[in-house]
């Protein structure tokens, strides 16, 4: 039901330009497009918005993914673009017939219909927003202390994605603590500067505030700032300028492609800017420019705010929001994920479609490098190492081939080093299809995943490097008893566990696994009928920290 509530407005559209596109197809006034119902439209346009707007774009125009619009799809054709949704490719795309995420009808439906022109989606006002919004308990009413006395700040926050929930779990004794009802397909959680709440962002918009000192963490409030979102963050600045500690949070749109501001505590919305922008190189005019990575600085009110297809990144001072400044930094595109170095002062991003990472001086508020690191970075926020002879080292794994490329990142102590990739650790077997490299000042190693590669042993094995050596020293596969991939790592506080997820089918009930990380053996099972579509988990304190 949510999810079709998503979509409504974005389907019709859909339908009305099917409409417009065939009678125009009558005249010859375009290539024709393979014959496509208005049900058919409809359902294609569920699927679409679901599995591939996130890296295709709504309007299609390409960034993570290729441009699939139908000057493009129409070359390629029905068949082959059916084999391309089938089997995945290389380079990232995922194998949704193999994997069992798309049926061979769906695929069929979706290949028909990325051949035809998109429509515009729609837009969404403040009016909107304010509307959506539901404060469940006021903060004069939320408590003053934990009504627990669990550990709250070792909880696990895990993304239950295509369930449109979040489970709690206790990270000392491995067991559920509650399930939250959020907003469809959540692709992240992120802590308050004080750890006490978690926001969740859904692929819908949706907004969810968890306070985790209730007596059953759950939401106190929600709204829904667009109709596709990827990133949120919060403030986590205390200084001079005033207390910021959860007082402000910030959405990152997709579409409209914006940045909405919202008051922390009861997640009002405050003010709307658009990031549809000029393209940082060809100065060309784009619509749909989308909020990528966010996070913010501990030092100064700022958030890094990326935009993804124009190629700039943006340091927002939230200071004072009617006179908000906005630094624009041209870095790269197109902008994706990352993370700071361990001085938290540099900013390091992929740029995933031009296979270079970009480095920014927060504090001087420029470009500070571009760095080729290997085909399609993909670094979550990275994983940042000590290493005995490089020094501060922050590294990224790959979605097209199977290196880990890890960069210098001090430049007063190793500037030899400095902004250059002084290694690339092999992954066993070929191609990419790493999402996320993640370690923590305890351990002895870093982790990889390969849930993107074609091959299924590689999908289901995670990979630990020796932090020294740089080299990998362990390769462990899941126990054959759970189907799905192994995917997205956390550790917990004291950083001695490693969580994994094994994300399956939303029709089957996989597991969450815990593994110590000095012995790489399986400790713990985290198992129910509610564990489906595992995908991301947040350690409170982590990610409250931005360790990793």
């Amino acid at each position: 039901m949510v999810r079709k509530v998503i979509v409504a407005v974005f389907v019709l559209l859909q339908v009305m330009v099917y409409t417009t596109s065939f009678a125009s197809e009558s005249s010859n006034a375009l290539p024709k497009a393979p014959p496509i119902t208005a049900e058919e439209m409809k359902k294609a346009s569920e699927i679409y918005f679901d599995r591939c707007a996130g890296c295709h774009g709504m309007l299609r125009k390409g960034a993570t993914g290729s441009a699939l619009t139908p000057e493009k799809t129409l070359a390629i054709g029905t068949e082959n673009l059916k084999i391309i949704m089938d089997g995945g490719l290389p380079g990232g795309m995922p194998d949704w017939g193999k994997q069992g995420v798309m049926s061979a009808a769906d695929i069929d439906v979706v290949a028909r219909f990325i051949q035809h022109e998109p429509p515009s989606p729609p837009e969404m006002t403040m009016e909107q927003m304010k509307k959506s919004l539901r404060v469940t308990l006021q903060p004069a009413s939320r408590p003053s202390k934990p009504e627990h006395s669990l550990n709250w700040q070792n909880f696990m926050g895990v993304v239950l994605r295509d369930t449109g929930k979040v489970a709690i779990i206790d990270g000392d004794t491995k067991k559920l603590v509650s399930i939250v009802d959020t907003g469809f397909a959540v692709h992240i959680l992120r802590s308050s500067a004080s750890g006490r709440f978690f926001y969740s962002i859904g692929r819908d918009g949706k907004v969810t505030l968890i306070d985790l000192w209730l007596k059953t963490p759950d939401k106190v409030a929600e709204v829904k700032t667009c109709y596709d979102a990827r990133s949120i963050e919060t403030s986590k600045y205390k200084g001079k300028e005033g207390d910021f500690i959860d007082k402000l949070a910030i959405v990152g749109c997709y579409w409209p492609s914006s940045m909405v501001v919202l008051n922390g505590e009861t997640l009002e919305p405050l003010k709307v800017v658009s990031t549809s922008s000029y393209t940082y190189d060809t100065n060309e005019f784009l619509r749909e420019a989308r909020v990528a990575s966010i996070v913010a600085a501990p030092y100064d009110p700022i958030w890094v705010v990326n935009i993804k297809e124009s190629g700039q990144t943006w340091l927002v001072n939230y200071s004072d929001l009617r006179n908000m400044k906005i630094s624009m930094i041209e870095t790269e595109r197109f902008l994706h994920d990352g993370g700071w170095d361990s001085s938290k002062r540099y900013f390091l991003v992929a740029a995933n479609m031009r296979n270079k990472v970009a480095i920014v001086d927060t504090v001087e508020s420029k470009l500070v490098a571009l760095v080729e690191t290997g085909i399609k970075p993909h670094p979550g926020r990275g994983a940042n190492l000590e290493h005995p002879e490089y020094g501060p080292i922050w590294c990224t794994g790959h979605l097209g081939d199977n290196t880990i490329a890890c960069i210098g990142t001090d430049p007063k102590k190793h500037p030899k080093n400095a902004w250059k990739v002084v290694k690339k650790i092999q992954l066993p077997g070929d191609g990419g299809g790493n999402l996320f490299v993640k370690t923590h000042p305890s351990s002895t190693w870093m982790w990889a995943d390969r849930p993107l590669n074609p091959d299924a042993k590689l999908q289901r094995s995670v990979f630990a490097i020796d932090k020294k050596k740089l080299e990998v020293v362990k390769t462990i596969e899941m126990p054959e008893k759970y189907k799905g991939r192994a995917v997205h790592f956390e550790f917990n506080k004291d950083g001695n566990e490693v969580w994994v997820s094994v994300w399956g089918k939303k029709t089957e009930p996989s597991a969450i696994l815990v593994y110590d990380d000095k012995t790489f053996k399986l400790v713990n099972e985290i198992t129910g009928d509610w564990v489906r579509t595992p995908t991301g988990h947040f350690n409170v304190y982590n990610t409250t920290q931005d360790v990793y």
